[in-house]
């Protein structure tokens, strides 16, 4: 590859890597029935190869650069935000996985109401199979008196970090026995130590650092409660590994996850970067342990019956199989304006012909 000068020329040229890569392998196998394209990053591959093959493109966006920067503030923000627009006028169908996303696509690029698909993102329902709380494993973050209130997620401004660390005073004045536990990597990593530190609560908070493997399911089973305070969020699949593990979670009542939970019902809500309903939520559910444990078991249900693969495999056919019948529309419509087109001109050929008969001979008799 040859060395990019920025992000967008990255992008460019993963692009025209993966055009030539699906050009071999249509030359050696055949064409395919749809192109499924996953956001701005592969919008310009997708186009190309629509264009090339007449094949319909399916859209999958999963978040707006508006919605992650709160609007559109420069140059490059606009180029992605033009990008993600283009895309999804391309598409055929495109497939959000909430229905707070899809109010979000038709706000900004004015897309119709029945083009845009809701289907969820979904959970391994075998994720938590033979694993039980590892009491040697949680004792590396809390002591076995310390209540643990988990956070898991990108340290980003968006999944707002920054207003549970702010919500700790009060958690921890209503029940001292409590330990924050970090677990991820990003860019707002020093500025939260800051915080943490000019709050004078680092013997209560833990960065743990970045966990994947059985380290996530073990870290969700240690946990009491799991948070998830963003305050954009398309759709939030940590909170449905949470309630997969049996613990009670507290989100926002914004994006994916307003719809995810139910409050009190399957989980807990707090107004958006509020710290003070955090901190409430999370109190009533450290002190109501029947209230947990209803609300686990209600959670785990809805994630069994509602975000399960088997499910959303059928949305997901059933939208590929819109795109290609509306591709086959277009196409029989083409070829009938075609035809039609060709009967008209050979219809007139005659007609034409005689006139510039009449001509000729008119011409010949003043010669």
């Amino acid at each position: 590859m040859i060395n990019p000068n920025n992000f967008i020329d990255w992008v460019m040229q993963m692009n025209f890597a993966m055009i030539a890569k699906a050009n071999e392998i249509i030359a050696q196998q055949g064409t395919f029935d749809v192109i499924h394209a996953h956001d701005w990053l592969v919008a310009y591959s997708a186009k190309t190869l629509k264009n090339s093959y007449n094949i319909p493109i399916v859209s999958t966006i999963h978040a707006t650069e508006a919605g992650r920067n709160s609007g559109i503030h420069d140059e490059q923000q606009r180029y992605i935000n033009d990008t993600e627009w283009m895309l999804t006028y391309e598409s055929a169908e495109v497939i959000v996985n909430s229905n707070y996303m899809k109010s979000e696509l038709q706000r900004l690029f004015g897309l119709p109401y029945e083009k845009i698909n809701v289907v969820p993102n979904g959970v391994n329902m075998n994720l938590y199979n033979g694993i039980e709380r590892d009491y040697n494993f949680r004792r590396r973050y809390a002591m076995d008196n310390e209540k643990i209130i988990l956070f898991m997620g990108r340290l980003v401004y968006e999944k707002g970090i920054q207003h549970l660390i702010a919500a700790m005073p009060k958690i921890l004045q209503g029940y001292n026995d409590t330990k924050l536990v970090i677990c991820g990597k990003g860019g707002m990593f020093n500025e939260l130590s800051q915080q943490v530190d000019a709050m004078g609560i680092s013997n209560k908070v833990y960065f743990a650092g970045y966990m994947n493997g059985k380290d996530v399911q073990r870290m969700y089973k240690a946990a009491d409660i799991s948070v998830f305070p963003s305050t954009y969020e398309p759709f939030g699949i940590v909170a449905l590994e949470a309630m997969l593990s049996e613990r009670p979670v507290v989100v926002s009542d914004i994006g994916g996850l307003n719809e995810i939970v139910e409050h009190r019902v399957n989980g807990m809500k707090t107004y958006c970067g509020n710290s003070n309903s955090i901190a409430d939520s999370i109190l009533e559910l450290l002190y109501d342990q029947k209230l947990c444990s209803d609300i686990t078991k209600k959670a785990k249900n809805n994630v069994r019956n509602i975000y399960n693969w088997s499910k959303i495999a059928q949305d997901t056919h059933f939208t590929y199989q819109k795109a290609i019948c509306q591709s086959v529309a277009e196409k029989q419509k083409r070829e009938l304006e075609q035809e039609r087109a060709r009967k008209a001109k050979k219809s007139r050929n005659p007609a034409s012909e005689l006139t510039n008969l009449i001509n000729f001979k008119k011409r010949q008799a003043y010669a």
